[in-house]
């Protein structure tokens, strides 16, 4: 038996008084999961106030405190009339410097790439073990897209940056997705200037779809080692067309 009196012992249990949470506090917390869960990436925009409201089956005004606590910690930001989007993990400023150090030096989209080939070929090795039938599904409608645009002799630039991302996304790994995302908001303008600039023809859209092809085929297979190098053989394919791009460029 205890030999400790009864009062004695519960105080040294250091238990505290439960407090119930804030609706507000109980929202952005969920909210704060699902993002952190890759679920939104950066440059997302969240769903209304309104239907944030029906979903959570709460007031409008707890909503909005929900989002000034998550938009003080930085995960999100609202704009008038712009909705709320989801911000970057591993952005701090509000502009991106290396957007503006491509723009004014082309050539550092070319670091950025040799970046990006080391990256991007492992997240696609994580991502050929560990994605999961919805992130399946999503590479699959891009891919169906990009077949139709091919058909339609029409380009898939944007399609072809979502398939890069949706496969970060499909390692469920929240710094890798956020790092990707970073990535290709700072070389958007560049990549944007290269696709209208060198793939041309249609045997270049031909290439560029077998190359995506390939990757998903590779992921679906849980192939991490072939999803490797058919992600290595597209980049060292795409960087020789930048660097080719950048030396015209500083030859005109």
């Amino acid at each position: 038996m205890h030999d400790t009196p009864l009062f004695d012992w519960i105080i040294t249990m250091n238990f505290q008084p439960i407090k119930p949470k804030k609706v507000s506090t109980q929202i952005a917390e969920q909210i704060r999961a699902s993002i952190l869960a890759g679920e939104f990436a950066p440059g997302d925009k969240l769903p209304p106030e309104r239907e944030l409201a029906e979903l959570f089956g709460v007031s409008r005004p707890s909503v909005r405190e929900a989002i000034n606590v998550l938009a003080s910690s930085g995960l999100v930001s609202s704009y008038q009339g712009g909705g709320t989007v989801v911000m970057s993990l591993v952005e701090t400023t509000a502009a991106n410097p290396l957007t503006e150090l491509i723009r004014s030096q082309q050539e550092r989209a070319l670091d950025v790439i040799e970046v990006r080939k080391c990256m991007e070929s492992w997240t696609v090795y994580y991502a050929a073990q560990r994605a999961l039938p919805d992130d399946i599904r999503r590479m699959d409608e891009i891919i169906a897209a990009m077949q139709r645009n091919l058909e339609l002799k029409q380009p898939s630039e944007d399609l072809d940056a979502n398939l890069h991302i949706v496969i970060a996304r499909a390692t469920h790994n929240i710094v890798w997705l956020h790092l990707m995302q970073s990535l290709f908001d700072a070389m958007k303008e560049f990549q944007r200037s290269v696709w209208r600039a060198v793939y041309l023809t249609q045997d270049d859209h031909l290439l560029l779809f077998n190359h995506h092809k390939a990757i998903v085929d590779a992921i679906k297979l849980k192939d991490s080692e072939a999803a490797r190098d058919a992600m290595t053989h597209h980049l060292t394919f795409a960087q020789g067309r930048s660097n080719a791009y950048v030396s015209q460029n500083q030859t005109a």
